[in-house]
């Protein structure tokens, strides 16, 4: 069976997080039950089995690439444009991906709280729709992250611009599978130092 990778977007800016401080670091970096949120993402990718695993990195790239150091298989993929928005990181995840994987789950850096079950069950939903373009979590009636891109929309993401993500591609497709989700995770994302008080204490 062709393999599904994983693409770990975390080259945003970080604006509403930083505030301020133009010194601030990065919302991939800031620290979660002790350790970055970008490694609790990129772990959760690990133990779900994904590969190949893609952290596209931008803003204080070096950063963001050592708070990832060290896990197994993780490839850093530097996306230059990333000021142009999340359009230019998804399609240099999707453009470095080897040929023959099968689709590609896209994660958010700032959603560290997706478990690796959840990832699974992503995976599993896409064994078992195989006609499917892409498989998208459901909480409680709203379309969730992370999603699961098949490989046929790859051509597509190539021609997404601005702040556009894969979401766009899927509105009017009715080869989208929907995955009733029961973690509340896949809708929950840190855009703020608040938010992430709330997710766990907030150490600098």
């Amino acid at each position: 069976m062709a393999e599904i990778a994983a693409i770990i977007l975390a080259a945003g800016k970080s604006s509403r997080f930083r505030g301020d401080d133009p010194n601030a670091k990065t919302k991939a970096v800031a620290l979660l039950d002790g350790a970055p949120m970008v490694r609790h993402v990129a772990q959760a990718a690990i133990d779900a089995g994904l590969k190949p695993l893609m952290l596209v990195t931008g803003f204080n790239a070096a950063e963001v690439s050592a708070a990832a150091q060290g896990l197994a298989g993780l490839q850093i993929v530097h996306n230059p444009d990333f000021e142009t928005g999340l359009a230019s990181s998804l399609r240099a995840g999707i453009a470095a991906l080897p040929a023959g994987v099968a689709g590609a789950i896209v994660l958010l850096a700032d959603m560290p709280r997706v478990s690796s079950e959840t990832i699974s069950l992503l995976v599993e939903t896409s064994n078992a729709n195989p006609d499917a373009a892409a498989v998208v979590p459901v909480h409680a009636g709203q379309w969730g992250n992370p999603i699961l891109l098949g490989a046929k929309l790859f051509a597509d993401v190539a021609l997404l611009k601005g702040d556009s993500g894969a979401r766009k591609l899927l509105g009017n497709r009715a080869d989208v599978a929907l995955m009733e989700c029961g973690d509340e995770a896949v809708g929950i994302d840190v855009d703020t130092r608040d938010d992430l008080l709330k997710l766990g204490r907030l150490r600098e």
